[in-house]
């Protein structure tokens, strides 16, 4: 099996790392358009295979989308980051243009991939992707919602002094101030959350979590890399290793939840085939307010992308 991680930053490297020392897949392939930084970074990753007891072969490559010819998934973490006086519509169209021409490039190599989208504005990016792949809604989403819920269960075990191996939760909704956390479905070994913390300290952790990327740059100038790198991987393997496993992530929706043509964060159940299902959950009048209104900023976002015409 192989994969391969467009973008060699931060995120892109990360992930790649994670994915070779995971070692169910034989090849990964890292590309980046800025000589030697993705020939460097794979030689770097390759190096600690006698280390770490590992056998996954990890090229790099300068934009030569040869190389990533028959992926079985595609990692796509291309873009540049929001500049100062740069605004949200410059972003839209500058990384909608960057993520449609890589798309067009992993498509003509492996065109039966499975893509997954890092890229940001999450939800946008992730239907830019869909517009110009052509392939079918499972085979084309998004990565957000298992990084949102890693630092909702981060700050929870945090609280409660426990492992986070113990915490079951789910996010929905777009990536960033209007997720929808979902309380009512958060719990630790089984015991809801609400029955072992006041409401005051979660709606705190809560908060927290919805402004968790923000939190970060402000303490380290830059995005976060080492948490997105590792829920991309975690996504690739459930893939790969058909493990079907429920996770949050950014689906295409028709009909479910009651909305139509938005590409929003939902749980789902991930396999060899990409999305497999798509899992609806049976939510109170409080927590469908809050998703309709996450979906509606969402789509305002989805409407600017369209408006510009960038993918034909």
């Amino acid at each position: 099996m192989k994969v391969t991680v467009i973008g060699a930053g931060n995120v892109g490297a990360t992930c790649a790392n994670v994915i070779a020392h995971q070692g169910y897949c034989n090849e990964v392939v890292l590309l980046d358009i800025k000589e030697g930084i993705a020939e460097g970074k794979a030689l770097d990753i390759w190096q600690t295979a006698a280390v770490n007891s590992y056998n996954t072969r990890v090229k790099g490559v300068t934009n030569d989308y040869s190389a990533t010819a028959n992926s079985d998934v595609v990692v796509i973490t291309s873009g540049l980051p929001r500049k100062p006086g740069m605004s949200r519509d410059d972003l839209i169209s500058t990384n909608a243009g960057i993520v449609k021409s890589v798309t067009e490039n992993v498509i003509k190599y492996s065109p039966n991939t499975i893509l997954v989208i890092v890229s940001n504005p999450l939800d946008v990016m992730t239907y830019c992707a869909y517009l110009t792949a052509k392939l079918p809604a499972n085979k084309v989403f998004g990565m957000a919602g298992i990084l949102d819920t890693a630092r909702y269960k981060a700050f929870l075990a945090e609280a409660l002094n426990v492992s986070p191996l113990d915490i079951q939760a789910v996010l929905m909704g777009g990536h960033g101030d209007t997720m929808v956390p979902l309380p009512r479905y958060t719990t630790i070994s089984g015991i809801p959350v609400t029955e072992l913390i006041d409401k005051d300290r979660l709606h705190a952790i809560i908060e927290r979590t919805k402004k968790g990327g923000g939190e970060l740059v402000n303490l380290m100038g830059t995005s976060a890399w080492y948490a997105p790198g590792a829920a991309a991987a975690q996504m690739v393997q459930a893939i790969l290793k058909d493990e079907k496993r429920i996770f949050p992530c950014c689906a295409l929706l028709n009909g479910e939840y009651g909305l139509n043509n938005i590409y929003l964060g939902v749980p789902v159940k991930l396999g060899r085939k990409g999305i497999e299902e798509i899992i609806t959950l049976d939510l109170n009048a409080d927590e469908m307010k809050l998703l309709k209104a996450s979906a509606e900023a969402v789509k305002e976002v989805m409407d600017v992308l369209d408006n510009m015409n960038v993918v034909a």
